[in-house]
């Protein structure tokens, strides 16, 4: 990435603004006919030359994907499998409960099933059973005489459980992505490109990339094309689990959008119709906020096996009715999570948690569903900056808990260094899930807060925009709508970009509606655009104080289809340079 030119104090973030070579910028504008703020875009994100630009902006099948033959244990795994089908023996998955693990079991079934498989699969659920594979399930499995266990999306920290499968002469093939511990399960193969011995050049997969990998070897030793419906497990899984949409995830997506476009499921039409994205091309934006929801929510609340049978489901009745309780499960999701949001926000407000003084924020209740509170954690670390541990108390007396980051702090390492107080943990950077007794939580805290007055700088903990560019209101047209999709998928670092603009001003006072979102008509060049602030009411009284003086916006641009007209529209994240800020 370049190094930045300046920042800018806005009213809720630090804009962090680029630096500006006009030469270069105007360069590669031209190289590639781009609009002149998306070529500040790659250069701010540190594309600088043609062949790290074109790798970026034209992914290919060969330059982006790996042979899934150099992954550790994939090759063994694969024969395995191959074995098992051959021989008749069981096999049985066991997954995860949320969308990663939910489209993983499902790849499975619906790749091993075609090869005449012997094959079922289990996912926990959430409340009685917990994360990840459990001895209970082995033994079970061994009993019903299963020979062969494969774990998805999750076994890289089944200690126990591989020894149990060993003990019962069954073979335990764990595919994850999650972060290996200092050692290993004693399983059958581990096929997870974190190990440190995994020669597989790209690690950033989900657990459904992990398991299609291992498909893909299997079939291409089958000499068979991978079954189609495994893009579209592939392209949800990837997008819902929040990986890094670089490299051969980005390709993935790309191609599975690509691929879902002309061909979609029963099951992706009903998700499309309840996210009311049915009337436009599928993105990855929609998948993450509109399509994986529903998907996650049954995880969430309910029985998680329904959601294999609902992705993988061939009767339009019966997914219709699997869709509709997905619907009203994310409906009665998004209430609760709302008001565990407020909860833990009227903490802050009066000070029981001081977010002045602390570093990370923590809580607990035992009122708290464990499946929502890893959601309510990401928008506390979005509105705060802070890291955000939350936890569910069992009846048992047990914390577990759901943990999300900032980028200065590597919250798997934390946990890593402080395991003596925890009964498991596991996870990424960005992300953890732990489980520890509850008298133990403030030990934990203040651990975590003597680690991160340490770790991290005042300015860590400031909430930042990083600007990709700047823009003008001549600039925001279908042509800059139309480049801006080189730069698709989006998600985890390839967000969409960020622009400013400078000395815009208010054509009329602003409006505030539902008492959440502001609405106003904003001024520049000789263009008047409509820009809307979403869930940002405190800056409404901000913006009629201001009256006609000009100010300075952050804003994403998006194309808007109603009734069979598209608008392109500005969607405000900050403003700065306000008469208030300068008093």
């Amino acid at each position: 990435m370049q190094k930045l030119q300046a920042v800018k104090q806005g009213v809720k973030y630090v804009w962090k603004l680029p630096y500006i070579d006009h030469e270069k910028n105007l360069e590669v504008a031209a190289s590639y006919t781009l609009s002149i703020p998306l070529a500040q875009t790659l250069l701010t994100r540190g594309y600088a030359n043609k062949e790290v630009i074109e790798k970026f902006l034209f992914s290919s099948y060969q330059q982006d994907v790996g042979n899934p033959e150099i992954m550790k244990d994939a090759q063994k795994a694969v024969d395995r499998i191959i074995a098992a089908i051959d021989a008749g023996e069981k096999i049985l998955i066991v997954g995860d409960y949320d969308v990663d693990g939910i489209t993983s079991s499902s790849l499975m079934m619906s790749a091993l099933l075609p090869l005449g498989a012997h094959v079922n699969f289990y996912i926990p659920h959430r409340v009685k059973e917990g994360y990840g594979l459990s001895e209970a399930v082995v033994t079970r499995a061994a009993d019903n005489n299963y020979k062969v266990l494969i774990t998805v999306d999750n076994g890289i920290t089944a200690f126990g459980p591989a020894d149990v499968a060993k003990a019962r002469g069954v073979d335990l093939i764990i595919t994850d992505h999650h972060r290996p511990h200092d050692h290993l399960p004693d399983a059958y193969a581990i096929v997870n490109p974190h190990q440190h011995d995994c020669p597989y050049p790209f690690k950033e997969f989900a657990g459904v990339g992990v398991i299609f990998k291992v498909l893909s070897l299997l079939y291409q030793k089958k000499g068979l094309p991978i079954p189609d419906k495994a893009y579209e497990l592939l392209l949800l899984g990837t997008v819902a689990d929040v990986v890094p949409l670089l490299g051969e995830n980005r390709f993935w997506v790309r191609y599975g959008l690509h691929y879902a476009a002309k061909k979609e499921s029963l099951s992706l039409q009903v998700l499309k119709h309840h996210g009311k994205c049915s009337d436009k091309k599928l993105s990855s934006t929609d998948i993450g906020f509109r399509i994986a929801p529903q998907i996650n929510a049954l995880g969430r609340l309910e029985d998680p096996r329904q959601g294999v049978s609902f992705l993988l489901g061939s009767d339009r009745q019966e997914t219709e009715r699997i869709g509709n309780v997905l619907f009203q499960l994310n409906e009665t999701r998004k209430e609760i999570e709302r008001k565990i949001f407020e909860g833990v926000d009227e903490l802050i407000q009066n000070g029981t948690i001081d977010v002045t003084k602390e570093r990370c924020i923590l809580a607990a209740s035992s009122e708290w569903p464990p499946g929502v509170i890893g959601l309510v954690a990401s928008r506390l670390v979005g509105k705060y900056g802070r890291p955000t541990m939350l936890f569910h108390i069992t009846k048992s007396g047990k914390a577990k808990g759901s943990c999300r980051s900032i980028a200065a702090c590597n919250v798997f390492n934390l946990l890593e260094k402080h395991k003596d107080l925890l009964d498991q943990f596991g996870g990424h950077a960005m992300a953890a899930g732990l489980a520890l007794d509850k008298d133990k939580l403030q030990e934990l805290k203040a651990r975590f807060e003597a680690e991160l007055a340490t770790l991290l700088t005042p300015e860590d903990l400031q909430q930042t925009l990083v600007c990709d560019a700047p823009l003008a209101m001549g600039d925001v047209t279908t042509k800059l709508m139309h480049d801006m999709q080189l730069f698709e998928p989006f998600g985890a670092q390839n967000s969409q970009p960020i622009f400013y603009m400078e000395r815009v001003s208010l054509v009329n006072e602003p409006t505030l509606l539902k008492d959440l979102h502001v609405k106003c008509m904003v001024f520049a060049d000789g263009i008047i655009k409509p820009l809307v602030f979403f869930n940002r009411p405190e800056l409404y009284p901000l913006l009629v104080a201001q009256q006609e003086e000009p100010f300075s916006i952050a804003v994403q641009v998006s194309e808007n289809s109603w009734n069979g007209r598209t608008t392109v529209e500005l969607y405000g994240l900050d403003i700065a340079e306000l008469k208030s800020m300068k008093g």
